[in-house]
């Protein structure tokens, strides 16, 4: 229980924990203390009511103290918990007793404030002593109790800008796009993720940036840290400002690509702590040496991988959820790079993991969702047509946050 959680915790989640943390120990030092007084009084049922009187004030203070302590993440290990449960005793005792002189209507003099101090070796005493141990195991459980509960995995996608038409294409010819079967696509898209369990999570759309609903291209998550990238084509550079923020609520530790590095997320594949990126147009290798710095500390081993037939890497391979590398053998520049390289029969058979036994696939690549169903695996289709007329796949609409 001490081990400090290693995926990020939403500020929702953690300011519940927080309360709660902070409510049991309030609690429990209350009653635990309320009991000890009355059996020290000799078990007088009378005196309930005085004696909790007397350490509400404190109790509250406790309760306000131990929350804030929890949200700033300082009940993640006792030893800490412990460290803000003493101090926090000590400021709950002084103010509760220097509340109750208050309102009792006794004047404040040099004896009332001699009172207060010398109370923490004396009435208030054992209220220290219950409040700090309290903080250092009850807050600490309680807290890790409420930030570990399950909870749906998380999804980025962000609604097609009213100028999608105009996106960019590189490696293919342009070719009308259809609007309005864009937005069915789209909302069909994210029904599917849905169905499959996952929380959506709306970036705000941007009619600006026509490319902007291919999310994956503006930020690449790490466990706990969001990379906000920096988009090898200029014109698409504003679609990160709303990353920013949105990283840091969701609770991630947020890093930048900076100029004149690009990197795109389309380019980066993850396949457990292997990380291969493309090196291609929306790359370079400036911006593969910052990643490179970024991740090296959190356990991740970057592996370029040139790219010159497709867009971005994940144009021409993606991983199964067993690690195994798949993709259009034409247009992979070295499959011999991958530890694991399956070839399938068409192009743009990208995969998007579901689960430990299930990938969404695009409905254009019946060969090799057949071929992906022979390993074993569930493959829910989605059409992406339209999507596919600007380079994009089934990865680029999305950002799972694991």
């Amino acid at each position: 229980m001490s081990r400090a959680l290693n995926r990020p915790l939403p500020l929702g989640r953690r300011v519940a924990a927080a309360l709660l943390a902070g409510f049991a120990v309030a609690v429990v030092t209350h009653i635990a203390v309320l009991l000890v007084f009355f059996s020290v009084n000799g078990a007088v049922a009378g005196n309930i009511p005085a004696i909790s009187d007397y350490f509400t004030a404190s109790s509250l203070v406790l309760f306000v103290l131990v929350s804030v302590g929890a949200v700033l993440g300082l009940l993640r290990r006792w030893p800490i918990a412990a460290l803000v449960g003493l101090p926090a005793s000590v400021i709950a005792a002084l103010a509760g007793t220097s509340y109750g002189i208050l309102t009792s209507g006794t004047a404040w003099t040099a004896d009332a404030f001699g009172y207060v101090a010398s109370s923490l070796i004396g009435t208030n005493l054992v209220y220290l002593v219950v409040a700090a141990v309290t903080t250092a195991t009850m807050g600490v459980c309680v807290w890790f109790a409420v930030a570990s509960m399950p909870s749906r995995a998380k999804v980025l996608v962000r609604m097609p800008s009213s100028r999608l038409a105009e996106g960019q294409v590189t490696h293919i010819d342009r070719v009308a796009l259809d609007d309005e079967l864009a937005d069915t696509q789209w909302e069909a898209y994210v029904a599917v993720l849905e169905a499959e369990g996952f929380e959506t999570v709306d970036v705000a759309p941007s009619d600006d940036h026509p490319d902007s609903v291919f999310v994956e291209d503006a930020i690449v998550i790490f466990g706990g840290t969001a990379v906000i990238t920096s988009p090898g084509a200029e014109s698409r550079r504003g679609e990160t400002d709303a990353l920013r923020p949105l990283a840091r609520k969701l609770g991630y530790s947020v890093r930048e690509i900076e100029q004149p590095g690009t990197l795109d997320g389309g380019d980066v594949l993850k396949v457990g702590t292997t990380v291969y990126v493309g090196r291609g147009g929306r790359t370079n290798a400036e911006g593969i040496a910052q990643l490179r710095a970024i991740i090296a500390s959190l356990g991740y081993t970057v592996v370029p991988v040139p790219v010159t037939k497709v867009l971005h890497l994940k144009s021409a391979v993606t991983a199964l959820p067993d690690g195994t590398v798949v993709g259009y053998a034409k247009h992979v520049d070295s499959p011999a790079i991958f530890d694991r390289f399956l070839a399938l029969p068409e192009p743009g058979a990208a995969v998007v993991v579901l689960s430990d036994d299930s990938v969404l696939m695009a409905a254009s690549v019946p060969k090799s969702i057949a071929l992906v169903e022979s390993l074993g695996y569930r493959v829910v289709t989605v059409e992406v047509s339209e999507f596919e007329k600007l380079e994009g796949c089934v990865t680029c609409l999305s950002v799972r946050l694991r």
